[in-house]
């Protein structure tokens, strides 16, 4: 259900460039999720559609990509992709240290839309 709340923040972020750039239509609207989050795509889709009704992005299309785990190690500065597991954590792939910390795969991101 928190897909909803994430859902309008999406639209007010959209609405506010929308104002700001004097916007007639969205057409589409890009957005990279990180892997780590559990958001489903066709509830955005479907809560996006009800919210955005007869506003300027009642008829965008939503594009999503999904971001994988990026992590950074902390003693070789490695910057590498790697998988989350319940049986392993994450160990750097140059020097095998777990002195590691996540630098992507959470996010939320409106990373572009394309408007009229």
């Amino acid at each position: 259900m928190h897909e909803l709340s994430i859902t309008k923040d999406i639209l007010d972020i959209v609405l506010r460039y929308v104002r700001r750039h004097n916007v007639t239509e969205v057409k589409k609207i890009s957005l990279e999720i990180g892997a780590l989050s559990d958001l489903e795509e066709e509830w955005i889709r479907r809560y996006f559609a009800t919210l955005a009704k007869g506003s300027a992005a009642a008829s965008a299309t939503i594009e999503v990509t999904k971001l994988p785990f990026r992590f950074l190690c902390e003693d070789c500065l490695e910057d590498f992709q790697a998988e989350l597991s319940a049986d392993s954590a994450p160990a750097c792939p140059r020097c095998g240290s777990s002195r590691i910390r996540m630098t992507s795969g959470a996010e939320y991101t409106v990373k572009s839309m394309e408007a009229l």
